[in-house]
C-alpha cells in the first residue's frame, strides 16, 4: 500500500514538532491561513498563531514524544491516534494566558489528530484530547 501525501505530512509534523521539538520547522507544514481546532484554545487561525499554540505546549515538555496506536488516511486526510508522553519540566502558558509553573509530573495523554492536506501543506488540523485528564495528570485538579 502506498502512503499518500496527507499521511506523509502528518507523520512529518509529529516527528518535527513532538519528537524533535522543532515547532518552527513544523509550522512550515501549515498553509499561511491554516486552521487548528483544539479542545483548550478553540479555533486557532494562521500559521503564526498555530506555532504559538504548539510552543506553549511542546516547550513545557522537553522530553515529550508521541506513541502511535493507529494511523489512517483517506481522501486527503490523515488520522493519528496515540499518546503524547512527557514530563513537565518547564513553565507553560495556557491558551487563556495563565502561566503554570513546571509541575515535574509525567503525563500520558491520549489524543487523536485529523489533518487535511492540500499541495503538501496542512490546511485544517483537528486535535482531540481530554483536557480534564491532562490537568489531573499535571496535579492541577482533583
Amino acid at each position: 500500500m502506498t502512503m499518500g501525501q496527507a499521511r506523509e505530512v502528518l507523520d512529518k509534523l509529529t516527528d518535527t514538532a513532538v519528537d524533535r521539538h522543532d515547532v518552527d520547522a513544523a509550522a512550515a507544514l501549515y498553509t499561511d491561513d491554516a486552521v487548528l481546532m483544539t479542545p483548550d484554545a478553540g479555533t486557532v487561525r494562521g500559521r503564526d498563531k498555530i506555532a504559538e499554540y504548539w510552543h506553549q505546549f511542546i516547550d513545557a515538555f522537553p522530553d515529550g514524544h508521541y506513541e502511535t496506536v493507529a494511523k489512517l488516511e483517506s481522501d486527503g486526510r490523515a488520522v493519528d491516534e496515540g499518546y503524547f508522553i512527557g514530563t513537565n519540566t518547564e513553565a507553560m502558558t495556557t491558551p487563556s494566558g495563565e502561566r503554570i509553573e513546571a509541575t515535574g509530573k509525567q503525563v500520558k495523554l491520549r489524543s487523536c489528530d485529523i489533518a487535511a492536506v492540500e499541495d503538501g501543506r496542512i490546511t485544517e488540523h483537528h486535535v482531540y484530547f481530554d483536557e480534564s485528564d491532562f490537568m489531573r495528570q499535571m496535579g492541577l485538579s482533583g
